[in-house]
Formats: C-alpha cells, structure tokens, sequence
C-alpha cells in the first residue's frame, strides 16, 4: 500500500500535496449532484420517447469513470506538458470540428455532431480549453518575448474557431468563446483602440446574426416579447421553479419535468429547483461560484502569467457556461441550448469539461522555487 507521506516523492504522492483539494472536492460535489439529477430527470424524458425509463442515466454514468481518471490524469501533468496536451488536442478537435461541417448531421438546422456508432461527439466541446490555454500561452509570450507575435496568433486562433462555428452555426458557443477571449484580451492589456474594435465587431457580428438567421432572430424576438413564438420551454421551466418554493416537492415528486422537453439537458436546473427547492438551486450556485472564485484568488497570487492567463480564461469559460445555462432556465436570457457543467446529460460534455477542469487543478497546483518542468517560454513549450 502506498503512503502518501510528504516525503513520498511518487507521482500521486506529490500530486496529492500540491493539488487543490478544494476545487477539486468542489468539482466532485458537483459531479455527484449531476449523477443524482440525472436520476431525478432522465427518466421521464427517456420515457416520452419510448426508450427505456434509464436509458440516459446509464448513457451518463457510462461516461463518469472515463471523466473523472480524464480529470485525475491531466491534473498530474506540469505546465510544459499541459501546453502540449492543449496543442494536440486542439488541433485533432478542430479537424473533427472543421468535418462536421462535410459528414455531420443537420440538427436542427446545425451540424455540430459526429456519431461514433450509438455515441455523438461535440468537437467543439474540447476546441474551447484547449483553445484558452494556447491562447493564454500566446499572450503571455508577447509580454514576455519581445519580437514573439503572440496576440497576432492568438487573434489568428481565435478568427479560426469562431469562423467554424459561425458556418455550423453554433452562436451559443461562439458568444461564450468571445467572452472568454474578450476577458483575457483584457487581461493582456489590450488597448482603447482594440477594445472599440473587437467592441464594434462583436455588435455588427451580433447584429449580422439577428439579421441573417431566422433561429436567431426568432429566440431573441421570444425573448423580448413571449407573444412573438413559441416559448413552451421556458414556460415550463419557470413553472417548476415556481412549483418548488423553498424546499421542492421531494425527490422523484416533480411532475412539470415529465413535459419539459429538454429536462435532462439544457433544462436540468428548472427540474432541480422544481424537486429539491431554492435551498438546492442556491447550493448548486454557490459551488460554482466557490469553484470560480477560489481559481481567482490563486491566479491572482501567480507570478507566470501563462498561468495567471490560462487559470482565468478556462475558470471564465466554466463560470460563464453555468451562469447562462442558469439565466435561461429562469428567462434571464434567451435560450441558447448550452450545459450546465457537470450536471446536464452529455458525454461530450462531461469529458470536455473534465479535461478543461484537470488543466486547471494541473495550473493551480502549488509550484516551488520556479520547478523547470514548470517552465514557460517558446524553447520549452
């Protein structure tokens, strides 16, 4: 048996007294209450579509082990080694991304997915941390490396996966991507100048948008005036945070779920208000801003601004994920058909999101004396 003593200097012993311990119980307890929700609203949807009452709950649970060792696996690895990691799999994730423009699917009017068999994969879902971290690399060599055109490749980059997913067209994630990258531009100190540019750009963008697609349009219009369209989702899901009150109706009691399209998915939080109450709702808040607001507070304590860079867009991307998925679930938003991490169904999502999760842990582990494996710069990428 091994001791995780501090002077055991194994891999898992070095891992468990640098790591920390309570984003990573934080991201746990939030995998947990996933698992839970998805008992709690899986079923009834499995149910309306003729599919075995826990056909979804199996199709998750499936996913958790291979997401938690992701997870684990990529938390153990140092700075050099987490820039690579994001190298490869960004480029492997935007191959797939750029095909399912050609092979994948018309959803809904998108083409987002490829099936592997009975499984469907979102490459865009693993696009996004890899892209913040070479992103983050980028800015912090342009600081750091005079003649080195980090923010000009970090411009480039992002151009690149925000065009892909303008052709799908996924406006949710390109809208999430942009904030991200807006915020760590910000923090790269960009100037007046780009900031009315990128500014301008995203409001013609945005507009260009409204103009172009009726989808778009149609989900902005529902939101500003609900007698315009359709707006049976968000009706019912304000029903069963309505119907909860404080403390819910009780586990498994919920009955506006089981006419709620999209409960296991975009929609799991209206179900967890609805069963549990407020009290679990704020619960579910206040874990993902301990997770957000604990990674800010070490970024802030970091002196390599790869890290600070990297920390901040990636806990940025995760925070803000969560709040619009929230902000839909009670019409503070229009709905853009975005997870809820680590708690809505989706294997894509659930992986994604635990590579995203692991280079953070790996990030925020406690670093001594400038470690060289922790090196950054160009010749040790």
């Amino acid at each position: 048996m091994i001791r995780l003593a501090r002077t055991n200097r194994s891999v898992i012993a070095e891992w468990w007294w640098t790591v920390d311990k309570w984003t990573l119980l934080g991201l746990f307890c939030l995998m947990m209450l996933g698992a839970v929700l998805a008992l709690a609203a899986s079923p009834a949807v499995a149910t309306r579509i003729n599919l075995p009452p826990f056909h979804f709950v199996y199709r998750q649970l499936i996913f958790f082990i291979p997401a938690i060792a992701v997870m684990i696996g990529v938390s153990l690895l140092n700075l050099r080694m987490v820039r690579r990691l994001a190298a490869i799999v960004f480029a492997g994730a935007f191959v797939l991304m750029m095909l399912t423009l050609v092979i994948g699917p018309t959803v809904n009017g998108a083409q987002r997915w490829l099936y592997i068999g009975p499984f469907g994969l979102q490459p865009s879902e693993f696009v996004k941390p890899a892209f913040i971290v070479l992103a983050a690399w980028f800015f912090a060599e342009a600081q750091r490396t005079p003649g080195v055109p980090g923010t000009a490749l970090a411009i480039g980059l992002y151009a690149a996966v925000v065009g892909v997913l303008a052709l799908q067209p996924d406006f949710g994630q390109l809208m999430l991507v942009t904030m991200v990258f807006g915020a760590m531009f910000f923090m790269a100190g960009l100037s007046w100048g780009w900031i009315g540019g990128l500014g301008s750009a995203a409001a013609v963008g945005a507009f260009g948008a409204y103009s172009t697609m009726p989808h778009v349009a149609s989900r902005v219009d529902r939101f500003l005036n609900p007698e315009s369209g359709d707006t049976y989702q968000i009706d019912r899901a304000l029903d069963a945070v309505n119907a909860g009150g404080l403390f819910g109706r009780g586990p498994g009691e919920g009955i506006v779920k089981r006419i709620l399209p999209d409960a296991h998915t975009d929609f799991i939080f209206a179900v967890a208000a609805e069963e549990y109450g407020v009290i679990v709702g704020l619960i579910i808040i206040g874990l993902f801003a301990f997770i957000v607001i604990r990674a800010l507070r070490q970024a802030m304590d970091e002196q390599d601004l790869f890290v600070q860079f990297a920390t901040c867009g990636l806990v940025a991307q995760f925070g803000l994920q969560a709040l619009i998925n929230m902000a839909v679930n009670v019409n503070l938003m229009p709905a853009k058909g975005m997870t809820l991490p680590f708690i809505s169904y989706g294997g894509s999502s659930l992986l994604a999101l635990a590579f995203s999760m692991g280079m953070l842990l790996a990030l925020t582990r406690r670093r001594v004396g400038g470690n060289a494996n922790a090196a950054s710069g160009w010749r040790n990428a």
